[in-house]
């Protein structure tokens, strides 16, 4: 606390009184004291019941809308393609979950770059996982600036000139929000539970495949739709598939859905993933060419799951499904590793991921 002298003019007279004043940062720090025990007196007196979270957390899952959202699942095209829940089913886990404190600060700053702090707080278990996030003020484009100044400049795979240049305020909230959701989606993974986020990926990944397995037609044109809307044409799809896209299985869908969503959260770049598709095919490029022009066998092909095999195989496969051991997706990339399923095939077990028939 300091003291002032407060001067009030008035007509025909002056008054000179002395008044405490606080000072700027006193009041801040009384706020923000303020602000904190109010969180954690909220979070004793009302804490989380996980039987509500999981049951709310879960319905959320089911539905069809929140399980399609490009940012609830994705699929990364690293190596035999890396899978995970995204920044919409973190913000409704922790939603659910109640009582989590999610702060950002922006704690140093230049012409170059912002450094932000993210940090995401469980108030019940006084538990806190802080991140720092580098935002860079630049931005990469195909010209210079309007009066021909730029940064620097690199050739890309195409061999042309890429210009690095100073954002403008609409490119630097765009990188900066992708930026600081890439750490809050990584910080609350940490702190949901590890069981609800694998029964919510299960529940995720088997709505996608009911309704891609119940209208493939429907679901083949919203997922070329979606893929148009990021520049990425039915031709591309073909080329990456290696089939026509009406004969794509459910499962190819879905995978295709969570690639889309990693495209068009950041996650990956569709040029990543061709060059992912070439090198899990032993180098052959995704034309499915030799480096001589012509067709080439790829030499880590695995033997068709023949009609035989497969009905020896089905009963054990399908009580995985049904008891929870496994979900169809699980099911047919670890049978996959050993030999190749027939679109039917795949068509088949996806239909054991549905809600049983009576008598079933």
């Amino acid at each position: 606390m300091t003291s002032a002298l407060a001067v009030r003019n008035e007509f025909g007279s002056q008054q000179t009184t002395t008044a405490l004043v606080e000072t700027a940062s006193t009041a801040v720090a009384a706020q923000a004291k303020a602000m904190v025990e109010a969180r954690y007196i909220m979070a004793m007196q009302r804490p989380r019941n996980w039987d509500q979270v999981r049951q709310t957390l879960l319905r959320e899952c089911r539905r069809p809308s929140f399980a399609h959202n490009k940012s609830a699942y994705y699929r990364k095209p690293i190596g035999q393609g890396v899978e995970g829940l995204g920044i919409r089913f973190v913000e409704v886990a922790l939603r659910c979950m109640t009582n989590v404190l999610v702060e950002t600060t922006m704690i140093f700053e230049d012409e170059g770059k912002e450094v932000h702090r993210v940090s995401v707080t469980d108030l019940e278990s006084n538990l806190t996982y802080p991140l720092d996030v580098r935002v860079s003020k630049t931005v990469e484009r195909s010209k210079p600036m309007d009066d021909g100044s730029f940064i620097s400049v690199r050739k890309n795979s195409y061999g042309k000139d890429v210009y690095t240049v100073p954002a403008n305020e609409d490119d630097l909230l765009n990188k900066r929000s992708a930026q600081i959701s890439k750490a809050m989606r990584t910080l609350g993974l940490r702190i949901i539970p590890g069981d609800m986020q694998d029964e919510a990926e299960a529940i995720i990944k088997s709505v996608r495949m009911d309704e891609a397995a119940r209208d493939p037609d429907a679901e083949r044109k919203k997922v070329a739709d979606a893929f148009a809307g990021i520049g990425v044409k039915v031709a591309d799809l073909v080329t990456y598939l290696g089939h026509p896209l009406d004969s794509c299985s459910p499962t190819e869908l879905v995978d295709l859905r969570g690639i889309y969503g990693a495209i068009k959260d950041g996650e990956a770049t569709w040029k990543s993933v061709m060059e992912n598709k070439a090198e899990q095919s032993g180098g052959t490029p995704a034309d499915g060419k030799s480096a001589d022009g012509k067709p080439g066998a790829d030499p880590k092909q695995k033997p068709a799951c023949t009609d035989e095999s497969f009905k020896k195989k089905a009963l054990g496969w399908k009580k995985a499904i049904e008891s929870g051991q496994k979900t169809v997706n699980d099911l047919i990339a670890m049978i996959e590793t050993k030999e190749t399923l027939t679109d039917d095939q795949k068509m088949e077990i996806a239909s054991w991921g549905q809600a049983p028939t009576e008598g079933n």
